[in-house]
């Protein structure tokens, strides 16, 4: 028999720290663990890692921030979906943190690879697979408004550039950006993922609703 007639289909799932093997063609709920997800994004940079400072500006830190942004535009914003602001980016645990033009390049498969893995995040800490529009609105202006401080304070972008790409942060919030190590990002991301789960309803003892630190 010739050498390599009969390979192995390609793997395609990754084996996480917790132990669960999580295929990334076809995502279960059942493999996906918020540890995980915040070892992973800990370890992600912003920027391709194009940033200033000790540290790069990690997905969960930025995460953190984008909650914090989104309840300061709506501050009656259900803990629910705080919690999906907090989760906006979780499937880059697994697929990294592509800058926009190059998820424009990939193309519809690229965006249907993140749509499957998001829904399935979803799905396993008790959010609607489908996020009403307001709330997905209120996220990317919460994102964008992020992307300005961190464009003007680690990025190299200067005021006027990162205000016509990104546009204005919302009136009355300012941001001093510090980007911290991974062990601390995640900490904090996970502290915060089992505030927001508790208030919403999905772990017990909702009694911190509306903590914001």
């Amino acid at each position: 028999m010739a050498k390599g007639l009969h390979k192995s289909p390609p793997r395609a799932w990754q084996r996480m720290l917790s132990g669960r093997r999580l295929d990334l063609l076809d995502p279960s709920p059942m493999d996906i663990e918020i540890e995980d997800i915040a070892h992973g994004l800990a370890r992600v940079a912003r920027w391709n890692g194009q940033t200033v400072g000790e540290h790069g500006f990690s997905v969960a830190q930025h995460s953190v921030v984008v909650e914090e942004i989104a309840a300061h535009i709506k501050p009656d914003l259900e803990p629910k979906w705080r919690l999906a602001a907090l989760l906006h980016d979780a499937s880059e645990y697994v697929i990294g943190d592509m800058i926009s033009p190059f998820k424009a390049a990939l193309g519809v498969s690229y965006k249907d690879f993140e749509a499957r893995l998001e829904d399935a995040i979803h799905i396993r800490f008790g959010l609607p697979v489908k996020v009403p529009a307001p709330i997905r609105k209120l996220i990317k202006s919460a994102d964008r408004a992020c992307a300005f401080f961190e464009a003007t304070q680690l990025a190299g972008f200067d005021h006027a550039e990162s205000l016509a790409i990104f546009g204005a942060p919302p009136n009355g919030y300012d941001l001093k950006i510090t980007p911290l190590p991974p062990f601390e990002a995640q900490a904090r991301y996970v502290q915060r993922f089992h505030v927001l789960s508790k208030a919403a309803g999905f772990e017990s003892a909702p009694s911190e609703a509306f903590e914001t630190e």
